[in-house]
Formats: structure tokens, C-alpha cells, sequence
């Protein structure tokens, strides 16, 4: 959720939630297409939702991931590099040891996107695809790009708000309100509802939300003395544990 722009603002779906674009002026020639054309392609492929997907055909173990295309097969090794680097807190494994890649290709279409956005002229925009929102330069006025973090305990209002920068352009927020148990738990004991995690990179800032929701305090913590992040978690007895940016 960001604040309102003058500008140009499209919505469409893709992956099965809403991709929300909004520029701080008008949107540049093929910039909008562009960008629809980058989730399309990777829906195509990857959807677990679509039985004539290459994912669907990997994942029920028809296609063994070496014969794979060389784009699934780099998208299996990215997904196994953030498990490895969350000792397992991420991964691309279902609990049957099907492979599911769905826990990073919503980022990596948002960061090809950006990448296309950049491409053709786009400066000042904001891209938001189901919650999960990379941004660029400032909304109209020169204000930056402000992201909600909606209260998990009442999805009526915000918890609180980050205002988006070079540094940190990226803010993914992963939580169980809304769409049920959706990750596989690696910590019961430390159980959290709700994590959203400010990057320098969206596909960081998703693959982390989704990991510290999986392993809770113990995978926040070694998160935060590894890569540069801020962070709002909330527990299940309504707790938070937050990062300096949140606690203003």
C-alpha cells in the first residue's frame, strides 16, 4: 500500500494477485506492457496453478529439474542458494519433496520489471504485486514513496509506514492472516503471524520475509547481523520485534 500519485497509475492481474504500477508522471511509451509481458512470461512457466506450465510438469516429476530449461534450472539454483543461506528456513522443497519455485518468482518478476521499467526511461514509479512493493525515485513533489505495513490483528487498518529510498527500495511482507498456514514452519515454538522486511533488493527483501516467518526470532536474528535490513515481526501473543526504522 503507498501513498496517492498525480500520475499515471495501472493495475492488472497477474500470478494470481493484483500488480499495482504507479509513476509520479506519465508512464513512458511500452513502459506498462513491458512490465505486464515480464509477469506473464514467468507466470506461464512457473504457475503450479496451470497443468501445461514447465513447473507443473518439474513438480509432479515428469520433467527432472536437469532437464529442465536453463531458466528453471537457474531459478532452482537461486532458491537453493536462499536455502542454504537460511540453513533451510527457505525452500524451494514442498513437505512431499516436490520442488516449488512459487517462493521466488513473484520477486524475480518484480525485479525483471523494475529492471524493464529502468529500460525504457521510467525513473519515478512504484510497482506493488500483491503486497510485496519495489520503488524508484519519488512520487510527484518529490515525496518519497511511502509503503503501509497493515496490522495483522486488524487488516482494516496500518501498523505502521516506511518511507521507501535508494538504499532501501524494496519492502515484502509475508504473514498467515490473510492466506492461511502457507508456509512449512521450521520453528513452532517461536510461532510469528506476520514479517515484513525492508531491502536494497526486492528478491532479498521476499525470500527473508518468507524465511524469518518459517524459522522465527532464531532466523531473524541471524538475519539481521548478515544483511542490511530493517524489520517489523509480530508474534502470535502480539509482540513485535523491530529494527530501529519501525520504532519512530
Amino acid at each position: 500500500m503507498t501513498l496517492s500519485t498525480n500520475g499515471t497509475r495501472h493495475v492488472f492481474t497477474s500470478m494470481g494477485t493484483a500488480v499495482s504500477l504507479a509513476f509520479a508522471a506519465d508512464a513512458p511509451t511500452g513502459a506498462i506492457a513491458a512490465v505486464e509481458n515480464v509477469f506473464r512470461a514467468l507466470d506461464n512457466q512457473f504457475s503450479l496453478y496451470k497443468p501445461q506450465s514447465e513447473a507443473t510438469a518439474v513438480a509432479h516429476g515428469g520433467l527432472p529439474i536437469a532437464q529442465a530449461s536453463r531458466r528453471m534450472q537457474d531459478t532452482f539454483a537461486l532458491a537453493e542458494r536462499w536455502r542454504n543461506a537460511t540453513s533451510g528456513a527457505f525452500t524451494p522443497h514442498r513437505p512431499d519433496g516436490s520442488i516449488d519455485l512459487s517462493g521466488v518468482v513473484k520477486a524475480i518478476a518484480i525485479d525483471e520489471a523494475g529492471s524493464a521499467l529502468r529500460a525504457h526511461g521510467g525513473t519515478d514509479w512504484c510497482l506493488n504485486a500483491g503486497g510485496d512493493v519495489l520503488t524508484s525515485g519519488s512520487q510527484d513533489g518529490g515525496m518519497p514513496w511511502v509503503v503501509g505495513v497493515v496490522d495483522p490483528a486488524d487488516r482494516g487498518r496500518l501498523l505502521t509506514q516506511f518511507a521507501c529510498s535508494t538504499a532501501y527500495p524494496a519492502v515484502a511482507t509475508s504473514g498467515v492472516t490473510e492466506r492461511g498456514e502457507h508456509v512449512w514452519r521450521q520453528d513452532d515454538a517461536d510461532r510469528l503471524v506476520q514479517v515484513t522486511v525492508v531491502a536494497g533488493d526486492i528478491i532479498t527483501a521476499d525470500v527473508l520475509a518468507t524465511a524469518i516467518l518459517s524459522g522465527g526470532r532464531a532466523v531473524l536474528d541471524r538475519a539481521l547481523t548478515r544483511w542490511p535490513l530493517e524489520v517489523i515481526a509480530a508474534s502470535t501473543s502480539g509482540d513485535y520485534y523491530t529494527t530501529p526504522a519501525f520504532r519512530q
